[in-house]
């Protein structure tokens, strides 16, 4: 499931600055790593973390789920450098 996102979440680091690293955890179903340009579904440390089901990654990335009404409710959980999650917004567009 989340190797399907890899392609289109390239495809929105192209041409555009993301500073930082970023982990989507999605527990069992595995993690989603932008970092240096690249997305990987390899973990390693990074500036931020999002936790958060597939379910709802696939819905935060095509739209359908506010990324601030997400985490007032306890969808997606913050952890390290949120100024890092901020600027995903931007990357999505």
């Amino acid at each position: 499931m989340l190797q399907e996102l890899l392609p289109r979440l390239q495809q929105g680091l192209e041409n555009k600055s993301f500073d930082g690293s970023l982990k989507f955890d999605c527990g069992e179903d595995g993690v989603i790593v932008l970092a240096d340009g690249t997305a990987s579904d390899q973990d390693r440390d990074t500036d931020c973390t999002l936790r958060l089901s597939a379910d709802n990654l696939m819905q935060l990335l095509a739209g359908k789920l506010n990324p601030m009404t997400a985490v007032m409710m306890g969808k997606i959980k913050i952890s390290g450098n949120p100024k890092v999650a901020m600027s995903l917004a931007d990357l999505l567009k």
